[in-house]
């Protein structure tokens, strides 16, 4: 296996890294974002209600982006199965 070819394959890798878990983490942040701005400015420290918020987020972005996401995954997986031989030479 040459280095181009490794480099290509753990550029691919972190790409769809991000593109699984970049949305699911941007919602998590945003709403523990907003959250956290309403708590400060009700002055309301309940910690279950960042939980719930940021819950609620994290489901609702995979149940929208998840087949797109696991189609994602999917496809890496059997493009990188599929060039074992080339690996593994």
């Amino acid at each position: 296996m040459s280095p181009d070819h490794a480099l290509a394959l753990i550029g691919d890798l972190l790409k769809v890294t991000l593109i699984v878990t970049g949305p699911i983490l941007v919602a998590a942040l945003v709403g523990g974002l907003v959250v956290g701005v309403i708590q400060t400015a009700t002055q309301i420290n309940e910690a279950s209600i960042g939980f719930v918020v940021k819950a609620a987020a994290v489901i609702l972005t995979l149940v929208v982006g998840g087949p797109y996401m696991a189609e994602k995954a999917v496809t890496y997986a059997r493009d990188t199965l599929s060039s074992t031989a080339f690996v593994v030479r």
